[in-house]
Order: C-alpha cells, then sequence, then structure tokens
C-alpha cells in the first residue's frame, strides 16, 4: 500500500552544523515515521537526507530516490541493493532500517553514521597516521570477509562509499551504498567493468 507523503510545519534539531542547528520553524517532510530534515548528501540518481523518527527520536539517514529518472539498469541495482542490505546484518555495513515505496519515489531509511565519508575524514585531517589507517584497514578487511561469506563482490570501494560511525577517536568503518555489488559464486567471473577509474586496480 502506498504510503502518503505528508508535509507539515515542525522544528527540526539537525546535528549538521550551524544550518542544521538553527532551530527555526521549517517547511520538513513526513515520511512514514520520519521526518525528514537537512541534506546530507547529493548523487547522480539519489539525495541523502538526515531524519529523526517521529516518535522514538533516533536519527537515520534516508535514501531518495526518483523512480522517474531510473533506467531498467538502474532499477536492477537498486533492488539488488535492497536485496544485499537486508540480507546481511554485520557491525560493519551499513544497516538498512526499512524500505519506503511511493508512487514516483523510493525511500532507504538506513543507519546514519555521523562520523561522514572516509574521503571527508582524510581531507579534514590530511595525511592518516599508521595506528589509524591500520584500525581502518582492519576494519575494511573485516567487511571484505563479510562479504566474500556472502560470496558478494562491492565493485566500487572508495573512500566515498566507506562511512564512519562517530566522531571519536577510533571510530567503526562502515560499507555503505551497494548500488554496484552483485552475488558470485567461486568459480564464477565478472566480465562488467564498473567502479570509479582512480580507485580500480590497474589490470582493468
Amino acid at each position: 500500500m502506498a504510503l502518503k507523503l505528508e508535509f507539515f510545519e515542525i522544528k527540526f534539531f539537525g546535528v549538521l552544523g550551524r544550518e542544521a542547528m538553527d532551530q527555526k520553524e521549517r517547511k520538513c517532510r513526513l515520511i512514514g515515521d520520519y521526518i525528514l530534515g537537512p541534506k546530507i548528501s547529493k548523487g547522480s540518481f539519489s539525495e541523502v537526507w538526515l531524519a529523526r523518527h517521529r516518535y522514538k527520536g533516533w536519527l537515520v539517514a534516508v535514501k531518495e530516490i526518483d523512480r522517474k529518472t531510473f533506467a531498467n539498469k538502474l532499477s536492477e541495482n537498486l533492488l539488488k541493493e535492497i536485496s544485499i542490505l537486508r540480507q546481511i546484518h554485520h557491525p560493519n555495513i551499513i544497516r538498512l532500517h526499512e524500505t519506503i515505496v511511493l508512487e514516483y519515489k523510493i525511500f532507504l531509511v538506513m543507519e546514519y553514521c555521523i562520523g561522514g565519508d572516509l574521503a571527508a575524514y582524510i581531507q579534514r585531517h590530511g595525511r592518516v597516521a599508521e595506528d589509524k589507517a591500520r584500525h581502518f584497514m582492519r576494519h575494511l578487511a573485516l567487511e571484505l570477509q563479510v562479504l566474500r561469506a556472502n560470496n558478494l563482490i562491492r565493485r566500487d570501494l572508495k573512500p566515498q562509499n566507506l562511512l564512519l560511525s562517530s566522531n571519536n577517536e577510533n571510530p567503526m568503518l562502515k560499507i555503505g551504498d551497494f548500488g554496484f555489488a552483485r552475488h558470485l559464486h567461486p568459480q564464477g567471473l565478472a566480465e562488467t567493468v564498473c567502479g570509479s577509474s582512480l580507485y580500480m586496480a590497474v589490470e582493468c
């Protein structure tokens, strides 16, 4: 059953800096039980919003996808992403809480990582110390081990898709955005070249 997309005036107390901390009345959207607040990021086919559960108060990230812009291949990738996130439950993999489907929109309600992505972390802090890099690589190895155990390949692994659970000294690293991921059995071969050229293996 399609859920009603409702607009209303509400105070949203954000956590993303000066603009988000502004407590003025603003027009927000209610998607299911989630109040959408400030935009976190924007991609070619989606936008990600910080949101708050209207009753329980927890913060989540809501990925909004416009179905009208979808080609068949993009729709297939989205369905795969949803399937993978529903299948895997691990501390180092971003958690999908809920999927909300409207006539022209799809909303993925996901775990919110307040630390942002690894690319932004490197921009803020510059060169990463060896012990910190070791910490991140240990988490990344655990994530890849989980994917391997589930016969999954990620195919677009880069700092922008690695999220930090907090702003603490040693945040947990989590893989997010499984749009290019796919199942691949041990004897199988993946022949499609995809990913970001700056982070692809040289043999590709």
